[in-house]
């Protein structure tokens, strides 16, 4: 059994509790276990919770979820970038793959939540990584 830890960003819930059931659905169909999940404020904050979690030997895979809206300036492009690299270098750095189920930049909220199968993405990615590096 694939063990998956999950990474959760709380800003924006109404997005991302969807997301997360629909993570732990994937993970049950896929025959992984998520072993442990970290709640975090925002997608900005992932990329901590995301290494703490690479670093256990019980985990051998990393799915980050959260959704990053747009507000009225370029943040959420900052934001979104800095995440994305940020979780780059800890599966790099960990050799432990951490899938990016982050929805956004450049959406509104209504798109955000038409997308809470990124949560299930990120499962289905993390153990295909895996099955491809076996």
């Amino acid at each position: 059994m694939t063990a998956v830890g999950l990474v959760v960003a709380q800003f924006n819930s109404s997005v991302t509790t969807d997301m997360q059931a629909a993570a732990e659905t994937a993970a049950a169909e896929r025959g992984a276990e998520i072993v442990d999940v970290i709640e975090v404020p925002g997608a900005y904050d992932a990329p901590l919770a995301a290494d703490r979690l690479a670093r256990r030997d019980d985990i051998e895979a990393v799915a980050v979820i959260g959704a990053i809206v747009t507000g009225d300036t370029a943040h959420d492009q900052v934001i979104a970038d800095a995440a994305a690299q940020g979780l780059t270098d800890v599966s790099l750095e960990r050799d432990k793959p951490v899938t990016f189920g982050v929805s956004g930049p450049g959406m509104s909220g209504a798109e955000a939540r038409e997308r809470s199968e990124k949560g299930a993405e990120a499962v289905n990615a993390a153990v295909d990584i895996l099955e491809v590096l076996a």
